[in-house]
């Protein structure tokens, strides 16, 4: 496959330079079953597994027998907690559980990668030569973002992914209140952040970060 090269971009939404993405990471391929892997996997781990129901032995009350085995005409009954009665217990209803996923390391870099070439296929993957708003003023880190053209607040908070190497106080503050965007370091990020977003904007060096971690 023929290498990929890349537009770098400053501040000023000019073109800088270009970058070409190396092949071990950038060759193109998109592979849907790792990709599936682990969303399924990140989605079941976000999962907190706290929903629970009581049984017919945890409810409160129901000690006592309702009435006589016999001679009443109606149905036998043990107890009011019976799970065919108003207020009984539950039958095989949820209980606290662990929902985590184990997915191997090389399925999830598997599926970072996939995630970032189908990107570069959409043409959504924006390289900056570095990130960097004067101050932590929120006007001009919108105003970086408007030069490079992904300022989109109608698709909603995950229009923007911008991915760092490092993550200033001064970047936070300047990037907290802005509705499109989220911010993210490279050593973080994973294939379904990658793919819940429109657009990923990342640093030169935040590449070069991640592209040594996904060769590992």
């Amino acid at each position: 496959m023929e290498t990929i090269s890349l537009p770098i971009y400053n501040c000023e939404g000019k073109e800088v330079d270009t970058l070409k993405l190396p092949a071990a990471v950038f060759d193109g391929t998109v592979n849907k079953d790792a990709i599936y892997q682990a969303v399924v996997a990140y989605r079941a781990n976000q999962r907190k597994g706290l929903a629970s129901t009581k049984t017919r032995g945890e409810v409160s009350g129901g000690g006592r027998k309702p009435w006589r085995q016999k001679g009443t005409g109606r149905a036998r009954v043990g107890s009011t907690r019976n799970p065919l009665w108003r207020h009984g217990g539950v039958v095989f209803g949820p209980h606290p559980r662990s929902f985590y996923t184990n997915l191997p390391q090389k399925i999830r870099s598997l599926a970072l990668k996939s995630s970032l070439n189908a990107k570069v296929k959409e043409n959504n993957l924006l390289i900056v030569d570095k990130f960097a708003p004067e101050g932590a003023k929120t006007k001009e880190a919108a105003k970086i973002f408007s030069n490079l053209k992904v300022a989109n607040t109608k698709a909603g908070r995950n229009a923007a992914l911008l991915l760092t190497e490092k993550l200033s106080r001064d970047l936070k503050l300047a990037t907290r209140n802005i509705g499109f965007l989220n911010v993210n370091l490279v050593r973080d990020t994973h294939a379904y952040e990658i793919l819940t977003h429109r657009k990923v904007i990342i640093t030169k060096t935040g590449l070069e970060e991640l592209v040594s971690r996904l060769k590992k």
